[in-house]
């Protein structure tokens, strides 16, 4: 079982992928648009390896393939477990993996379609007059991808919250007071994270504290709704 849902999620994989493989010089550009719009005068980027204009366009095609194949692999995964699971784990578990799926696809967009622009923007603004400036394709693939998995995995702190809460480990009641920490463990994140200015930080830490509210304010509800039936003669 576990061996036919691996073999249908690369399956998906592999058929979005290859669908993608001819648009993928387009794909890299929409995917490299927010950088080419903050340069200056109609800048370019750069390659500095032989076979970086190749192979960085078809790891961005495959990540994209993986974004649109996520529900159909999420889909597997719950396949796989849901037989094993009681009427109330099903509960637990079946929004705790569409949630978290979707909150961190919208990290990753809130990062491209929000942080990116401003950052970029700020950063070729504060950029002295005399450098023409010209990213290389391969520092710009690492840096989004750095920065769209630090939003992705911020936009699963209500989930991490609730886990936390539901499992027993923590109370909803210690966290409030742990709040002023967690304020501050944000800020120091996000400036290990992002880049040195101060806008992506914010755009970072901001966030990070909100969805941690929400996840205190959603936690009691998702321990209610997911509570196990007590133990009886009769379901023994």
């Amino acid at each position: 079982e576990l061996r036919d849902r691996l073999i249908l999620s690369v399956a998906a994989l592999l058929v979005v992928f290859l669908g993608l493989v001819y648009w993928a010089p387009d794909i890299f550009h929409l995917f490299s648009k927010p950088l080419l719009d903050a340069l200056p005068n109609g800048g370019r980027m750069i390659v500095t390896d032989v076979t970086g204009s190749f192979f960085v366009p078809m790891k961005v095609t495959m990540m994209v393939a993986l974004m649109i194949s996520l529900p159909w692999v999420l889909y597997q995964a719950w396949a796989f477990v849901a037989p094993g699971l009681y009427m109330h784990e099903k509960r637990l578990v079946a929004p705790l993996i569409v949630s978290s799926s979707v909150l961190f696809l919208l990290g990753v967009g809130f990062c491209y379609y929000f942080v990116f622009g401003t950052v970029f923007k700020f950063i070729n603004d504060f950029a002295p007059k005399s450098i023409s400036v010209a990213p290389d394709i391969e520092n710009y693939l690492d840096f989004v991808i750095t920065m769209c998995l630090a939003f992705g995995i911020t936009f699963e702190v209500p989930v991490v919250v609730i886990v936390l809460v539901r499992m027993g480990l923590v109370t909803v009641e210690k966290l409030k007071e742990i709040r002023p920490y967690v304020i501050v463990g944000a800020f120091v994140i996000a400036a290990v994270v992002t880049p040195p200015d101060i806008m992506s930080q914010l755009f970072l830490a901001v966030p990070l504290c909100l969805l941690y509210e929400i996840g205190l304010i959603l936690a009691p509800l998702f321990v209610r709704v997911t509570k196990a039936p007590e133990d009886t003669p009769d379901s023994a």
